[in-house]
């Protein structure tokens, strides 16, 4: 059992994620929520530049109460309590920009990458629109406890939980959770998407799954379009290892479906979308406990 870290929040003491477990695992299907956390480090909001308005446009909003269902089909679940804005969990560990820093980064440090250039490392230097969060620089030792207390307890805690899945049922399927704005730029035929399930371009989980997948969606009626933009990130790519049984999909769902995204509160269709995402995934469950299992164990 991984020990699991706290945040002080001005709330008082959190745990760092939250993980929710069923009486028994029932199906195969793993679930991460590793950007929906909204509470935030009291140390966090002295260092920030920010609004509490313009720091939140990061968040997932809601996006595990979303998925709260997924006890209740026999699945478990992992969701950060603390926000992306303060780390990212769905960035490689070390991948740090060398300018928010002062003292020196470990040589094993990822400084050169495209997210890195962007802002977005798993310290992230910006928030949506290209807004700086802090006032000034952090220390390097101050990064690299970041990194690791939350990050890597993070990551091994979800590590067991996809280990654990897959001895019971001989496979694990990890289903990455996230939300995005809903100016996401159209899909071809001009239509924005509703969904956007991402496999890192095929790579990252079986052919079926996506297929099983994008039928339920469809079904309840959603338009789904896949990779693009969003094609899975570093957990969509630690995790996807169709090879060995393992898979991950990640699921974008569009925020103006659920959420009013400048208030941070929910909408009428809330509830709407979360008992389709019910319907969703348990369709999912039964496909693959139907059709899947053996022939997706074997790819």
């Amino acid at each position: 059992m991984v020990s699991v870290p706290t945040i002080t929040t001005a709330e008082g003491e959190r745990p760092a994620f939250l993980v929710t477990r069923p009486d028994s695992l029932r199906t195969p299907l793993v679930f991460c929520s590793p950007h929906s956390g909204r509470h935030y480090p009291l140390s966090f909001v002295e260092g920030s530049r920010l609004s509490t308005d313009l720091i939140r446009r990061s968040e997932d909003l809601f996006v595990d109460e979303l998925y709260r269902f997924v006890g209740e089909i026999g699945a478990p679940m992992i969701a950060a309590s603390f926000p992306r804005a303060f780390l990212d969990v769905n960035r490689e560990p070390y991948e740090l920009d060398p300018q928010m820093f002062t003292g020196d980064l470990p040589e094993h440090a990822n400084t050169r990458s495209a997210r890195v250039a962007g802002g977005l490392g798993v310290i992230p230097r910006i928030v949506a629109e290209n807004t700086e969060i802090y006032r000034e620089r952090l220390t390097a030792a101050e990064g690299l406890a970041r990194i690791e207390t939350y990050h890597l307890s993070f990551h091994e805690a979800l590590e067991g939980l996809i280990a654990e899945t897959k001895r019971v049922h001989g496979m694990a399927i990890l289903v990455d959770c996230h939300s995005m704005p809903s100016t996401v730029r159209p899909a071809q035929g001009g239509r924005r998407p509703d969904v956007i399930i991402g496999d890192r371009y095929g790579t990252s989980a079986a052919a079926g799954l996506v297929t099983l997948l994008t039928s339920a969606f469809s079904r309840q009626g959603y338009g789904v379009a896949r990779n693009k933009p969003y094609a899975g990130g570093y957990i969509t790519e630690r995790y996807g290892r169709p090879a060995i049984a393992e898979h991950a999909l990640q699921v974008e769902l569009c925020r103006g479906l659920y959420a009013d995204e400048r208030s941070f509160t929910k909408s009428e269709g809330f509830d709407r979308l979360a008992a389709d995402l019910r319907a969703v995934f348990v369709s999912l469950a039964e496909g693959v406990r139907q059709y899947y299992s053996r022939a997706i164990a074997a790819e």
